[in-house]
Parts: structure tokens; sequence; C-alpha cells
């Protein structure tokens, strides 16, 4: 029985690739992002990207929250509890006058209400 040897080389897909966890967002892009969003007026991306900022929560739980979340008697809260759907943990934050400002400004814009 005949072994065959072969020499091509097999080269591996994350070879010179960065993995792993990224590093987080330093704090003049953080800014840049936002001025960019205001140039832009995107309102909803800049209150969701805020949000995000201030809450630390994954995407698929951001995008679930409701305006009663953050606001009550259509008054921006100061701060929000949200269950995470992944750990079923609540998690407590506090909302910054940016965030309530952007947030506010996105629920006038679209006419969202407290349901």
């Amino acid at each position: 029985m005949a072994i065959l040897h072969t020499s091509q080389h097999h080269e591996p897909w994350n070879k010179g690739k960065l993995i792993g966890q990224k590093a987080p967002l330093k704090l003049k892009d953080i800014w840049a992002i936002r001025i960019r969003l205001q140039l832009g007026h995107k309102v909803r991306d800049l209150a969701l990207f805020n949000l995000a900022i201030d809450s630390k929560l994954r995407a698929c739980d951001l995008v679930k929250l409701r305006v009663s979340d953050v606001s009550h008697g259509g008054q921006m809260a100061s701060r929000a509890m949200v269950m995470q759907q992944k750990t079923g943990r609540p998690v407590q934050f506090e909302i910054t006058q940016s965030t309530r400002e952007a947030v506010q400004a996105w629920i006038t814009h679209a006419d969202l209400k407290a349901s």
C-alpha cells in the first residue's frame, strides 16, 4: 500500500487577524460618533447610541426598550431598570442628561407613546 504525501500548505482562516474580545471605544471615538450622528440628523440612532453607552445593554435588549422604560408621565427618568433577555437578571442604569435629551427628541420626532 502506497502512502501519498502532499505538500499542500493550508493557511488558517484567522492568520494575521485580530481575534478575541475587541477593545472598548475610546472617549474621543464616542464623541466623534455622537457628532457625526448629530450632524447627520440621525435622531433615532443618536438616542440608541447614547442609551447603549449609558446602559451597556446588548443590542437585543436595547431595541426592546419601551418609552415607558425610560419615561414616566412624559418626563424622562434619570434611572431605568430592564430585565436582560440572555441572563434574566435585572439591570439598573443611570441615564445621563445628554441621553435624556436625545431620547426625548426621538420620542417627540417619532411621535411615540408610552405604550
